[in-house]
């Protein structure tokens, strides 16, 4: 537990620090990136993966559209549904605020070598909850 949490507070130092600047927190930081992975996921969607309320998750939306950093549209086929996307904008800082922890990620894997990434694949799946493995191979399957 120790590992993880002092690895998962060193990871995301330098997103914090960025998002402070902005006046934005670990909540748009979520977002953003859900957004930035999956664009014209609607709003159910997103709010299924988060695990928050639709009261907190339309304040986040509410202030990432405020500042052009999101858009949405009607659906096509079901006009009750909303798609969220980044814009240009919030592209550009989502790859500001994830192109330090991709980097990370890539050179903890290659220190790593590829039966650890592999162990650590596993050992990452086998703590998410049953639920929670279905979303994200659900989310997997989009792309």
């Amino acid at each position: 537990m120790d590992l993880m949490f002092f690895a998962h507070r060193s990871h995301l130092a330098h997103a914090d620090a960025e998002l402070a600047t902005r006046n934005l927190g670990r909540a748009h930081h979520r977002a953003l990136y859900f957004l930035g992975g999956y664009p014209e996921i609607s709003v159910s969607e997103l709010l299924d993966v988060l695990c928050v309320s639709k009261q907190s998750l339309g304040r986040v939306m509410r202030d990432l559209m405020d500042r052009g950093l999101v858009c949405g549209r009607v659906g096509e086929r079901d006009r009750r549904q909303k798609l969220l996307s980044l814009t240009d904008e919030g592209r550009a800082l989502e790859n500001a605020l994830f192109e330090d922890l991709r980097r990370n990620m890539a050179n903890a894997y290659q220190a790593a070598g590829e039966t650890a990434v592999t162990g650590y694949w596993i050992v990452m799946q086998q703590l998410m909850r049953g639920e929670a493995r279905e979303q994200f191979r659900r989310l997997h399957s989009r792309q």
